[in-house]
């Protein structure tokens, strides 16, 4: 992975930002989920998601980067969630993230695909499998080709449409799309 983390790139095309808040509550995602937050960078998702599930709930924050993880343990800290575990991973190896297998409910990939070689990004999909279990949900939200920030180049963005055939041949079926805003697009998938 390279090293930037999904926490930089929050910025919308329209001079706002993503609302974390409003994209989770398009999930389900109910108290005691367990959500694996795969890149989560600075926490940017990991801690609504952590208000979300509640107290019996769990949110795995996982980064390869010592400084995101640090920073997310910081604003659970100042939130008061004691819910959120952080893990120093490489998510495009298999097992590379550390979690079990089949432990969670949610899955959220934020700004992790574009930053991720195109032969990267099977790996990543088929880890993101590994740790779901057979009821949940994959969440992938990403930069629209074309509407990326200043510093993100279009080849690396990953259209909509080949997320949706990589998802398939992992084993994914697509479910809906989340309203995101003018510069990402926000995709639901389940294990078919």
């Amino acid at each position: 992975m390279s090293n930037k983390s999904s926490g930089i790139i929050q910025k919308s095309g329209s001079g706002g930002f993503m609302d974390p808040e409003k994209i989770i509550s398009q999930i389900e995602m109910k108290e005691g989920d367990i959500v694996a937050d795969l890149g989560c960078g600075a926490g940017y998702f990991s801690i609504p998601a952590a208000k979300k599930v509640g107290r019996s709930g769990k949110v795995h924050a996982v980064d390869v980067l010592t400084g995101a993880l640090e920073t997310v343990d910081s604003k659970a800290k100042l939130e008061g969630l004691l819910n959120i575990k952080t893990v120093r991973a490489n998510i495009e190896i298999s097992g590379g993230s550390k979690l079990e297998n089949q432990i969670a409910d949610s899955v959220i990939l934020a700004n992790i695909l574009y930053q991720v070689n195109s032969n990267g990004r099977p790996a990543v999909l088929a880890e993101s499998k590994r740790v779901l279990k057979n009821s949940g949900q994959l969440i992938i939200i990403d930069l629209i080709p074309g509407k990326s920030p200043v510093g993100v180049r279009d080849e690396n963005c990953v259209s909509e449409e080949e997320i949706k055939g990589l998802a398939a041949k992992t084993g994914f079926r697509f479910e809906q799309s989340l309203n995101v805003d003018g510069s990402h697009y926000g995709l639901v998938f389940v294990i078919r």
